[in-house]
C-alpha cells in the first residue's frame, strides 16, 4: 500500500515518526505546533492530534502543557526482580532526581492502607506526598502511608532515602514489596502535577511493603507519566 493510500491519521503518524528521527528534534528541539503541522500535511488538527496521541502513548513523544511537544528521552525502566526503592532505581539508571514538592501530614489513612496495616478506623498515620522526576521534568507523584507502629515523628530529614531512614534511625529493614500496576487516564489533580492534559494516559503503581519480620511498613501509590516509565518483567519457568 502506498503512502497516499493510508488513512490520513496513519499518514500523519508516519510523517511524525520520520520527523522525530531528525537530529535537531532528537536533541530536544520542540516539534512545530499543531497549526503548523496540520497546514504542512493539509489535514485537520483532530486527525493530526490522533497521530500525536499514538506516539505519546508509545512513549516516543512528550507533550508539556503550555510548552509544546518534543521527542521523549530514554524511558525510565523498572524491573520486577530484586525490587528497589525509587531512589535506588534512579541511582542504578544514573538518573539525577529532582524533588519538586514535599508534604507530610498525619491523617486518617486510605481504606487500602488501613486494611494493609490492620488498624482500627479513625487511627491516624503519617502520610508523605512527593512530586519527583528528572531535572526540570516531573514524572511521578507519590503518596506513602506508614504503619502507626513505626515511631516516625515528622521531623526526620526526608532528603535522605526513605528506607535508609527506616534502617538507620529505627532499625527497620524492608524486604518484601507486593505490587500492582494499572493504566488509567489522568484526573485533573494528577494532570496538573505531572504537567500533562487531563485524560492523558498514566500508570498507577501500588506497593505494599513489609519488613524482614513480615510487619506491614508502607503503603505507597505512584502515579507515573506513561510516556516516561516502562515496567519490565522477567519470568523463569520451572520444568518443561
Amino acid at each position: 500500500m502506498g503512502y497516499n493510500k493510508l488513512p490520513l491519521h496513519k499518514q500523519a503518524e508516519l510523517y511524525l515518526r520520520r520527523l522525530i528521527e531528525q537530529d535537531e528534534f532528537r536533541d530536544g528541539k520542540l516539534l512545530p505546533n499543531e497549526v503548523e503541522l496540520s497546514e504542512q500535511l493539509k489535514m485537520s488538527r483532530n486527525t493530526l492530534r490522533q497521530a500525536i496521541n499514538t506516539l505519546v502513548s508509545e512513549g516516543l513523544l512528550i507533550r508539556k502543557r503550555g510548552v509544546g511537544t518534543r521527542v521523549a528521552e530514554k524511558n525510565i525502566y523498572s524491573e520486577a526482580t530484586n525490587w528497589l526503592s525509587f531512589s535506588q532505581e534512579m541511582k542504578v539508571l544514573g538518573v539525577e532526581i529532582e524533588n519538586f514538592e514535599f508534604h507530610i501530614s498525619k491523617q486518617i489513612p486510605s481504606d487500602e492502607a488501613r486494611s494493609f496495616f490492620s488498624i482500627p478506623e479513625n487511627t491516624k498515620v503519617w502520610r508523605i506526598e512527593r512530586l519527583r522526576g528528572k531535572v526540570n521534568f516531573p514524572f511521578v507523584y507519590f503518596v506513602s502511608e506508614f504503619n502507626p507502629e513505626i515511631p516516625l515523628n515528622g521531623t526526620e530529614n526526608f532528603n535522605r532515602p526513605l528506607y535508609e531512614i527506616l534502617r538507620n534511625d529505627y532499625h527497620i529493614v524492608v524486604k518484601t514489596s507486593k505490587e500492582e500496576i494499572s493504566a488509567a487516564p489522568a484526573n485533573n489533580f494528577i494532570a496538573s502535577k505531572l504537567e500533562i492534559e487531563t485524560g492523558d494516559p498514566i500508570l498507577i503503581r501500588k506497593r505494599a511493603v513489609s519488613d524482614t519480620n513480615g510487619l506491614p511498613i508502607e503503603y505507597n501509590i505512584g502515579w507515573y507519566r506513561a510516556d516516561s516509565f516502562t515496567y519490565k518483567i522477567e519470568s523463569v519457568r520451572n520444568g518443561i
